[in-house]
């Protein structure tokens, strides 16, 4: 018998992440710069012309020069901003990274009141984060769903992004989570 998805969850979550941190930089840096290659070759980042991008934190692949790219090819580049009057983030367009970014909530990158909101629904990519990842789509977050509930606004593909170690045979499902397309 199985425990219960949130109990599941937050298991493989300790578990996930410590092994996280036992990745080589080297490693998770040469891993960041193959799934940019693959993603170049992906039919869809091909035809986005909208993508919603994150600001990687520690334990996850960094797309940055993805990102620099879309930019440079005219895609309409987005990241999540946390909106304090709902509690919840939106995506924000950005036009250029360093100039159009800072620390936001928790310490991560986020584009300033600058930035004009983007539409969920006009969203062609969304590149999404995680702990971890199962075959089936089923993604595991860091546990507030944050990201779920924007992931559930956006009509575009949903892809999970993500090291090898990350990918494991089942991730728990709870009603709330949003399934990756690719």
């Amino acid at each position: 018998m199985s425990l219960e998805p949130a109990l599941e969850k937050r298991e493989l979550r300790l578990k996930l992440r410590a092994l996280l941190k036992r990745l080589p930089d080297t490693e998770s840096s040469a891993a960041s710069l193959g799934a940019c290659a693959l993603l170049r070759q992906q039919a869809v980042w091909k035809s986005a012309r909208a993508v919603l991008f994150y600001a990687p934190l520690a334990g996850e692949i960094d797309l940055t020069p993805m990102l620099h790219e879309g930019l440079r090819a005219g895609k309409a580049i987005a990241l999540p901003r946390f909106v304090r009057e709902t509690g919840a983030y939106l995506a924000f367009q950005i036009r250029d990274a360093a100039a159009d970014c800072a620390p936001g909530k928790f310490g991560i990158s986020e584009p300033t009141a600058q930035c004009a909101p983007f539409p969920l629904k006009g969203l062609d990519l969304a590149l999404a984060p995680g702990v971890g990842f199962d075959a089936a789509g089923r993604r595991l977050g860091r546990g507030q769903g944050f990201y779920d509930r924007l992931l559930a606004q956006i009509s575009g593909i949903k892809c999970g992004v993500a090291f090898d170690q990350q990918l494991v045979e089942r991730i728990p499902r709870e009603e709330h989570d949003v399934r990756m397309n690719c």
